[in-house]
């Protein structure tokens, strides 16, 4: 049995919501558990807190009275690191300090025994770093909870430069044994999650920059790509502070690397102290707050929030009665047989070439990260672009742009033959790459670069997204079905606009070697 095992004794130490969220899990798992925070009274208003969650679960039938009393028996709180030297594992889960992490570890080393574990709980610092001073670096690890802890199921686990392998095995096993889904990875900025997310936020930010609102940002986001929660409205759950602090340490780590370059309307939010739901405005007007907290419980949060404001939406038109269409739609192809559910006539030319819908006066396409009015005048009609949707058979919600001087009346036919398929239709402006497929290819550019440089495995990082930002499906898995030549493409043709769009190595390798992403 591991020396970790239950009932071997859990130290947390920061008792605020993170911190008492681990000492529930642990305790559930039938750890005596020692709560110790720098303020001995927010220590035992942090142990009540978690009796009073586990006595919640009892009220909604998911905790057993017995069970919940368990627990409470288990929990308590402990004035001095004197009172810790039994614990076969210390989570920290204080400020996001490294001078503070690394003078706790010190402290702790003096009454620890030599094989207690140390983990840190940071959602961004070197776990190298953090265990720089200690005597036995080898003992430090990540430890990284998404918040509710109770409630989220992942867990990176961290290795340091001298991180005893064994040690990272260990405490995967522990918080399996807890429920939790582990996942490897190397310490580097921002993990995997909040390093692979960032692009989700930024784009979206910067099609604020076009015009374009927020309600309408989100709704494409949420019901054409898929995500549970728009960008916009998650960040003003999360706060504004928070998510841009995590944006700026990821980008001073890479040594600003363009990719995760802070929005300007976001340091701009910050600046005049619209964080959110907790200052009651934000990208949106409203009150209340979920900060820091995961996607299911986000997405509850929001449910009882502020009635979402109205996306754009275009006027019903009326669907063409045929069109026809040649070349390979990829991921678009489901569109067609939706039209043909709606009555549309759909005459199949040759499936080798560029995809193209021709339509009475004009042409659909879908993105390749041109303009449409770039598209337009190499093509010498009207043309309407389509927006990549997370799962086109099933999609709520379309988007295109117009190229410039597009006769109403083709925009239109383009718009009724998706509002055939039943979905609504949001016209953006003409910008490359529109929203979706720009967001989702540097997603999965930045999760091959995340694999190619030993972060973590592909699975795992498929994993960490899907568990940890509530994705619908990994980005690598996205990439496969998008097809990778299709996403390099994309942001080939993006690059000369912004040096955050290019390739990285591992991608371009993959489409090179014809390697599944999945695979990498």
């Amino acid at each position: 049995m591991s020396r970790l095992a239950a009932p071997a004794v859990v130290t947390v130490v920061g008792a605020g919501t993170m911190g008492t969220g681990i000492a529930q899990v642990a305790a559930l798992a039938g750890h005596p558990v020692l709560l110790l925070d720098a303020a001995p009274e927010r220590a035992r208003a942090g142990v009540a807190a978690v009796r009073r969650s586990l006595d919640r679960l009892v009220e909604r039938g998911r905790l057993g009275v017995a069970d919940a009393r368990a627990a409470h028996g288990r929990v308590r709180a402990v004035d001095s690191l004197a009172a810790v030297g039994d614990s076969a594992l210390v989570v920290e889960a204080v400020a996001e300090s490294l001078d503070a992490k690394r003078t706790l570890f010190a402290a702790l080393e003096d009454v620890v025994a030599p094989d207690t574990v140390l983990a840190t709980n940071t959602s961004s610092l070197s776990v190298t770093d953090i265990a720089a001073g200690l005597h036995r670096p080898g003992r430090c690890a990540g430890l990284h909870f998404f918040n509710p802890a109770p409630v989220m199921r992942l867990v990176e686990v961290v290795a340091g430069d001298r991180t005893d392998p064994a040690v990272t095995a260990e405490i995967a096993d522990l918080v399996t044994a807890w429920g939790k889904t582990p996942v490897h990875v190397r310490t580097s900025p921002g993990f995997i999650v909040n390093r692979v997310a960032r692009p989700f936020y930024g784009e979206a930010m910067r099609l604020l920059e076009h015009g374009v609102d927020p309600a309408t940002v989100d709704a494409v986001l949420r019901e054409c790509g898929g995500f549970p929660l728009g960008p916009l409205e998650l960040t003003d759950l999360i706060g504004q502070d928070v998510n841009l602090a995590t944006t700026r340490s990821v980008w001073e780590q890479t040594g600003r690397d363009p990719r995760f370059e802070p929005a300007p309307v976001q340091v701009e939010l910050v600046a005049s102290g619209h964080l959110g739901r907790k200052t009651g405005r934000g990208f949106y007007e409203g009150s209340g707050s979920s900060e820091g907290a995961g996607p299911s419980a986000r997405a509850s949060t929001a449910r009882r929030g502020p009635t979402r404001p109205a996306a754009a939406e275009a006027p019903s038109s009326v669907a063409p009665s045929r069109v026809r269409v040649r070349g390979d739609w990829g991921p678009w192809a489901p569109l067609w047989d939706r039209v043909r559910t709606a009555g549309v006539v759909v005459e199949e030319g040759p499936t080798s070439g560029a995809p193209v819908a021709e339509l009475d006066g004009g042409l659909l396409v879908p993105t390749r990260g041109r303009t449409a009015t770039d598209c337009a005048e190499s093509d010498g009609d009207p043309v309407v672009v389509l927006d990549l949707a997370g799962d086109a058979a099933t999609t709520r919600r379309w988007a295109v742009a117009a190229c410039d001087g597009c006769p109403p009346a083709a925009l239109d036919r383009a718009v009724g033959l998706l509002q055939a398929t039943g979905a609504a239709v949001t016209v953006l402006p003409d910008v490359p790459g529109l929203l979706v497929a720009r967001t989702v290819a540097l997603l999965v550019d930045e999760a091959c670069d995340v694999v190619g440089r030993g972060v973590a495995s592909a699975s795992d990082v498929d994993t960490a997204m899907r568990l940890g930002a509530g994705y619908p499906r990994g980005p690598l898995e996205w990439g496969e079905r998008i097809g990778p030549h299709r996403v390099a493409a994309l942001l080939d043709a993006l690059a000369p606009t912004n040096a955050r769009y290019r390739v990285s190595p591992t991608l371009r390798a993959a489409v090179r070697d014809g390697r599944s992403l999945r695979e990498l």
